[in-house]
């Protein structure tokens, strides 16, 4: 059992995806849905569910919160501890972009920095915003990005900072990557000021390998990466904690201009949806929902998140049952997912 957060605007559609590709594929997943809105129940509700079941894919929880109330979906990272993020951004098959063969990893920290939600008033028109960095957490996800980048046989983390200018707390963060990576000989460590790497991703993406940022530079990474291989309707996101996993799309987008108009790219949903699968220990059930996506090369053309204003409707899922998988076609997709 897995809960289904399916959130605001196109989420309940890519949800629903998920659930006829794994239903079609007889995926031993079933879901427990929760709807997600404005009162402290729904969100009290979710957080059991998550943590009942132990696993989530959700879609973007936006709610219209008073200004002292945290986001739903930070408080859910929060409550959770869910403390990396991790977003995997790689050219696709049919999708024409400037730069080709990126094959990139942001792992980015989830529950500190800007987004540790403690901002207040201290006087009329004079706003404080806290931001926390602990070498604790930053010991934390930075063990992770190296362990990932052993376990996938990644050569290079880079970490991304500021502090050249806010030398205590994003200092405090790339020294503690810095030694944390002492313990890793294998991996080579470099490092690159937040403005230069946004340059970079744009100009040379292909020296970044594993790139290890704060939180809040972390959203900025992942929205341009995810720009450089064709938007937000192909990327997947994983958050991590010690306990929980939670699984969506990358960017976090709500798409609500797109809801009913059948051109939101399910792709990212689904792709959320293998990770869970792989996490789950069921790779071989994830091997067949990468094959079941066999249709989105052409797909992806069509789709809003690629075409603009020039998008078209989305062909109906396949059933991916009417084409069984056999070994050599299983073989060539379990690439796909490593």
């Amino acid at each position: 059992m897995v809960a289904a957060l399916p959130g605001h605007g196109i989420g309940p559609e890519m949800i629903g995806h998920v659930e006829r590709v794994f239903a079609a594929a007889n995926v031993p997943v079933d879901f427990e849905r929760v709807e997600v809105d404005d009162t402290p129940d729904s969100i009290d509700y979710a957080l059991k569910a998550i943590r009942r079941n132990g696993v989530a894919i959700k879609g973007n929880i936006e709610t219209d919160d008073p200004i002292n109330v945290e986001p739903r979906n930070q408080l859910l990272r929060h409550k959770l501890q869910l403390y990396v993020n991790v977003v995997r951004c790689r050219s696709q098959p049919g999708v024409r972009t400037r730069h080709r063969d990126i094959d990139l990893v942001v792992i980015r920290q989830n529950t500190e920095g800007e987004y540790s939600c403690l901002e207040h008033e201290s006087v009329p028109g004079v706003v404080e915003s806290l931001k926390i960095i602990t070498r604790e957490k930053s010991a934390e996800v930075a063990k992770f990005a190296f362990d990932y980048a052993r376990a996938h046989k990644r050569k290079k983390i880079t970490v991304v900072h500021k502090a050249n200018i806010m030398k205590l707390s994003d200092g405090l963060f790339l020294q503690t990557c810095r030694d944390v990576g002492k313990t890793y000989p294998e991996i080579e460590v470099d490092d690159v000021i937040i403005d230069n790497c946004a340059m970079q991703l744009v100009y040379n993406p292909s020296r970044f390998d594993v790139v290890l940022v704060p939180n809040l530079y972390g959203n900025v990474v992942v929205n341009v990466a995810c720009g450089l291989v064709g938007g937000p309707g192909i990327t997947a996101g994983s958050n991590y904690g010690k306990e929980y996993a939670v699984f969506e799309t990358a960017t976090r987008n709500t798409g609500a201009k797109l809801v009913g108009r059948n051109v939101a790219n399910p792709s990212a949903m689904l792709l959320a949806s293998v990770e869970m699968l792989k996490h789950l220990g069921l790779r071989d059930n994830a091997v067949v929902v990468v094959w079941s996506m066999r249709v989105f090369p052409v797909s992806l053309k069509a789709s809003r998140s690629l075409r603009g204003r020039r998008a078209q409707r989305l062909p109906s899922l396949p059933s991916i049952t009417q084409e069984p998988t056999n070994g050599r076609r299983s073989l060539s997709y379990t690439r796909q997912i490593s």
